[in-house]
């Protein structure tokens, strides 16, 4: 440690010191353009990236990078994630620029180096983890933790200092490209799984970026950077609680805004957001990025700027303090609005004060500073990477419909099996959007996938080698070509067994069928796949319809007429070997529904958080938005039974705890473990309130013919909404508790009286509901 007043270091170099005293005496050394520098972002692009952010060919900077650099550089963008560069290859150049940044200005300040993460570091051969919609699948905080710890020590370990992950946007419409990306349509589940998230990649001495704050899952008619009309409950209730559970109880070091305007405000331009709350009210001391673009957005797609150097003005009055991915809004521009008096530098130096701080908690400004030696032989698809990436997978799948039991199928099965349909050969369609084969390698197809990824028919001849497996691809998930599905069904009728793949194929922009920009008009199975499933029906054969997808499909046409369904959430590299393990009962299946299955393609789908008004109302109207399987399903090969549920009190004060006891056992003569949830319901309060909602759950282990209990200890304030007066609140009456496999009708149910005064709730309050196992 260099001892404080060592003579020739510079007190803000001084590793003795307080991060306080270092900020303050760094700050006083910059001028204007050097501490504006620290809130730009460069993107330094080896080729034509063809687009992987939107609109970016509009924004792209052609100054020679020196020039860009010599006041110095907050951000670099994606060193790894825009080209196929191989570790090494990667590590050369982010030492490289790092050493430009650093030579560049005055002081020698390095940039932050920051990458995408949503599944696993985007980078060529790194390990491509399932999607987050699989992550919530798996009910599993635990598991999603460790994943994301061994992301961050990836990304660590190769000189990246940021990772813009996790999505915390809580599911509105299905319809919306980005479902994948989410972690499902329940607020209490996002924020436990996304705080998870962070806790892993925070530990790992990476900054965990949220995003999108905040509303960009709830765009109208599901459309990509549409506008949003929501109101403040809803607001306040369903799509702000996984950001402030994820600061609060994950720790994460910065925030990006949302694309979209919340009734005509952009959540970039707007102080209320970014300050008022997100500051003021909840403490936040982190930075807020901007999502790519988002500043010149400002001006360009929301009207609420006349220029890209008004735009700098306003984001940065409203609290953003970095502009990504390029600068284009700060820089001079900004220099420039505070010298002409049109933005105050106070706020500037606010800004600069949280990045030379981050800068600092990562050690960039301890003398002198390099990327990693080893950051060269950096193993990013090694066992650790894959047995968790197996294991996420495998505990995501989600057995929705077995009634005849046709599955799980013999290993040592010799019948004749079809294995149909676009997503059983096309390794491709078991990744998301953000993996890096999908999100940059289609268009390098001399690359291939960059690691190796077995098809879901691969596994399938190992998991089932004595039977007689033959292929048919019989439509295509992107395009229309429907010629290949007689000779499909001809293969389906000559079986003893079909299995039927079908799904996604994730993209970006309309390059695919799920994925950022590719929203779905309905939900039907993309492209000609519904002819295809319906001709292999039509056979007679016996078909497990197995769903490889990034959002759910309506299966409500399907749902009593195959022999039985499986829904996988784009599994990852291990997709594969998962699914073939389910099928085979080498993997009981565990996975849980973090968001409906429609039962009808064209009625707009509505998520299970609805009041009585949003559910079905025979005799008022006509549309039935019940799903066909409900939030929450999931079955497993050993069935389990609900008990008992008890609570340890009649009464609980609005202020008070309450411990409820939900008691299960395994029926079966396996193995099972049950995902018990806890819901809440609320049926008189001040504003109507949803049905049922998630309070608590936990996955718990059952041994055959075992019996085990599991204690939630659940807070008052999990029973607080807010009111007519816009104010966070928990009223005495009574509550309903219930718990059960899924949303749908619990039945386990236990009334509760909530007595005293009304409780005004703020941050204070608690966000989760312990859960602990007795013995089993």
């Amino acid at each position: 440690m260099t001892s404080v007043n060592a003579p020739g270091v510079a007190a803000w170099r001084d590793t003795a010191r307080t991060v306080g005293e270092r900020v303050e005496s760094l700050l006083a050394e910059l001028t204007l353009e050097e501490k504006v520098a620290q809130l730009g972002s460069a993107w330094v692009q080896t080729d034509d990236p063809g687009g992987v952010a939107p609109l970016q060919d509009l924004f792209v900077t052609p100054a020679r990078l020196e020039d860009r650099l010599a006041h110095g550089l907050g951000h670099l963008t994606r060193v790894y994630g825009t080209a196929p560069v191989t570790p090494a290859e990667g590590a050369g150049r982010l030492r490289s620029l790092q050493r430009l940044v650093i030579d560049s200005n005055r002081l020698g300040i390095p940039a932050i180096a920051h990458e995408e993460c949503l599944t696993g570091f985007a980078t060529y051969g790194a390990t491509a983890y399932p999607t987050p919609l699989a992550w919530a699948a798996t009910f599993d905080p635990e598991l999603i933790e460790r994943m994301a710890a061994a992301i961050g020590a990836d990304l660590r370990a190769a000189g990246v200092h940021q990772g813009l992950s996790p999505v915390l946007d809580v599911v509105r419409d299905y319809r919306w490209g980005r479902v994948e990306e989410t972690l499902g349509e329940d607020p209490y589940l996002v924020g436990q799984l996304g705080a998870a998230y962070v806790r892993g990649l925070e530990g790992a001495g990476v900054i965990a970026t949220l995003k999108h704050f905040a509303g960009y899952a709830a765009s109208r008619a599901a459309r990509n950077h549409a506008p949003v009309s929501i109101g403040p409950r809803e607001l306040a209730d369903v799509i702000l609680p996984p950001f402030e559970t994820a600061l609060r109880e994950g720790g994460a070091r910065s925030v990006m805004n949302s694309y979209t305007d919340l009734d005509g405000v952009p959540v970039g331009a707007s102080v209320h957001l970014l300050r008022g709350l997100l500051r003021e009210e909840w403490g936040f001391e982190g930075t807020v990025v901007s999502d790519y673009w988002a500043i010149p957005f400002l001006a360009s797609m929301h009207g609420v700027a006349e220029d890209v150097a008004g735009a700098g003005a306003v984001a940065l009055r409203a609290g953003i303090d970095v502009e990504l991915p390029e600068t284009v809004a700060y820089g001079g521009h900004l220099v420039a609005q505070v010298r002409a008096g049109l933005v105050d530098e106070a706020l500037v130096d606010e800004s600069v004060r949280r990045v030379l701080r981050q800068k600092i908690e990562l050690g960039l400004l301890d003398a002198p500073y390099t990327v990693p030696e080893d950051a060269d032989r950096v193993a990013l698809d090694g066992p650790r990477n894959r047995a968790l990436a197996r294991s996420v997978a495998e505990r995501s799948i989600v057995l929705l419909h077995n009634p005849a039991g046709v599955l799980p199928i013999d290993p040592g099965t010799t019948a004749r099996i079809a294995v149909v349909g676009p997503c059983a050969g096309d390794p491709r369609t078991l990744l998301g959007c953000y993996a890096f084969p999908n999100h940059v390698l289609d268009r390098y197809p001399e690359h291939g996938m960059g690691l190796p990824i077995p098809s879901v028919g691969e596994c399938l001849a190992a998991e089932f080698p004595g039977a007689e497996l033959r292929h048919a691809v019989g439509a295509d998930v992107l395009g229309g070509d429907a010629s290949g599905i007689p000779a499909a069904a001809a293969l389906a009728a000559e079986s003893d067994l079909a299995l039927l793949f079908v799904g996604d194929r994730a993209g970006l922009f309309g390059g695919g069928t799920s994925g950022e920009g590719c929203d779905a008009a309905d939900l039907r199975l993309p492209g000609p796949q519904p002819e295809l499933v319906e001709a292999v029906l039509a056979t007679g054969t016996p078909t497990v319809l197995v769903v490889v997808s990034g959002r759910p499909y309506a299966l409500g046409a399907y749902k009593d007429r195959v022999a039985a369904a499986v829904q996988a959430f784009l599994p990852g590299v291990e997709g594969g070997s998962a699914l073939a393990g389910v099928l085979s009962g080498r993997v009981n299946p565990s996975g849980r529904l973090p968001v409906q299955i429609p039962a009808s393609p064209a009625i707009n789908p509505s998520t299970y958080l609805q009041p009585p008004l949003g559910r079905r109302a025979d005799g008022i109207t006509v549309l039935d938005p019940t799903p066909a399987f409900a939030f929450g399903h999931g079955l497993s090969y050993a069935p389990v039974e609900y008990v008992a549920l008890a609570t340890d009190r009649a009464e609980c004060a609005t202020d008070g705890v309450v411990e409820v006891t939900v008691t299960v056992r395994n029926a079966g003569d396996r193995p099972a473990e049950e995902v018990v949830q806890l819901y809440a319901s609320d049926p008189v309060a001040q504003v109507a309130r949803p049905a049922v909602q998630l309070v608590g759950f936990a996955r718990v282990p059952l041994e055959a013919g075992r019996t085990r209990a599991v204690t939630f200890e659940v807070p008052a304030d999990a029973f607080s909404y807010t009111g007519v007066d816009l104010r966070r609140v928990v009223e005495p009456g009574t509550i309903t508790l219930a718990a059960g496999p899924s949303a749908d009708e619990p039945p386990l149910r236990a009334d509760i009286r909530l007595t005293g005064e009304p409780v005004a709730v703020g941050q204070a309050r608690r966000l989760s509901t312990p859960a602990r196992l007795g013995d089993g």
